[in-house]
């Protein structure tokens, strides 16, 4: 991925802009990591983020028990995407899966023990997997079957979690009785050390790998973000961003974009974009979100004509802070659906000459007008 940002900015004028814009519960706390190790899970953008699993015992049974296991994703701006989440577990004795709703095991296992009634799976580590929409109805339970997708808690808290169903035998039956699952793991797509989501974004699935995934391009990414600084008011500024796929295969459905900047605290006005201020800082209002609007531009289509989203964005200026010396109006940190853009070196910022105040300002405009900077995603 790539993010240009460029600017334009004529003589200052003033702007009106005013602002408009049962038994026992046992919770399990993941912070994401992908394929990174622990120490590289940290997003100081998102510094509580956590997948939260709560395993809920509803009711017992003669050899076990019926749990309801809900995943919840509170990371304000990674989804789960597709092709979905996968949850494992390591069982404490010898339990087995009798049955399961709104999920189902990769693999049954050795069930050779049991006759007649055969357990869905009789695996020590069984690996579950979320059903596809559209899965029949006595299948199902609340927040199953969106084929592993969950978005994240700031966009669209109302699918932020997902649960299902699981009948355990050969188990515990009382509080005292029952053992807690061991050595949780939940993998997601990813851009991690060896993922297999990555070599097929290269070389293509099938016969038609031969053919171009991504537009050919000097920068040959997916994503271009460009930030352009377009209009220079009095007390104001206005930003243009225009978010392009280059991909001609895939589409992005919930994107968001995650920008750091020191004056979006005194953001007064957007258009076509949502909006949510992140405080990761505490009471420093410097990060903030930002994706499309509903049956709108919420969805990010596939390289073509509409493989485009923009906005624009107006600030107020602090004239204690304000400048557009030394690369000041550009953002510290972009991220697009969770992934961190590369900053460019320092000497790639915008800088202005030591001259006098006329050819300061002429030459200000003359570079700017021009200026192209390159972020490249760590994907």
């Amino acid at each position: 991925m790539e993010a240009y940002l460029t600017s334009s900015i004529p003589t200052a004028r003033r702007s009106g802009g005013k602002f408009a814009p049962l038994a026992l519960t046992l919770l399990f706390f993941l912070v994401w990591s992908a394929t990174l190790p622990s120490t590289g899970a940290y997003d100081a953008l998102d510094p509580n983020g956590n997948i939260t699993i709560k395993w809920d015992v509803m009711q017992w049974t003669p050899d076990g028990y019926v749990a309801v296991v809900t995943m919840f994703n509170f990371q304000q701006y990674r989804h789960i995407q597709a092709p979905g989440w996968t949850l494992g577990w390591t069982w404490a004795k010898k339990e087995v899966i009798w049955s399961m709703v709104g999920a189902q095991t990769t693999e049954q296992g050795d069930c050779s023990r049991f006759k007649g009634n055969i357990p869905h799976c009789c695996k020590k580590d069984p690996t579950v997997v979320d059903l596809l929409p559209g899965t029949p109805y006595n299948m199902q339970i609340a927040n199953c079957c969106k084929g592993g997708v969950i978005n994240s808690w700031a966009q669209d808290p109302a699918n932020a979690a997902s649960s299902f169903q699981v009948s355990v035998g050969v188990a515990g039956t009382t509080n005292k009785t029952v053992r807690v699952p061991k050595n949780f793991t939940l993998k997601a797509p990813g851009p991690g050390g060896d993922s297999p989501y990555l070599a097929s974004a290269v070389n293509g699935p099938g016969k038609n790998s031969f053919v171009p995934l991504v537009q050919c391009t000097s920068h040959m990414c997916p994503i271009r973000v460009h930030w352009h600084v377009k209009l220079n008011y009095k007390e104001y500024w206005r930003v243009k961003i225009a978010i392009t796929n280059f991909n001609y295969r895939m589409n992005y459905t919930q994107w968001n974009l995650v920008i750091q900047h020191p004056n979006l605290d005194n953001l007064t006005q957007l258009f076509s974009f949502n909006y949510k201020a992140l405080t990761p800082y505490g009471g420093i209002n410097d990060t903030a979100m930002f994706w499309g609007v509903k049956y709108y531009n919420d969805l990010l289509m596939e390289a073509g004509p509409y493989g485009n989203a923009q906005s624009e964005l107006l600030f107020k200026k602090d004239p204690s802070t304000f400048t557009f010396d030394k690369g000041w109006a550009f953002p510290r940190r972009i991220y697009f659906n969770g992934d961190n853009c590369v900053m460019p070196p320092p000497d790639s910022y915008p800088w202005l000459p030591n001259a006098s105040s006329h050819m300061m300002n002429s030459m200000m405009m003359t570079i700017l007008a021009a200026l192209s900077w390159l972020l490249i995603i760590a994907f």
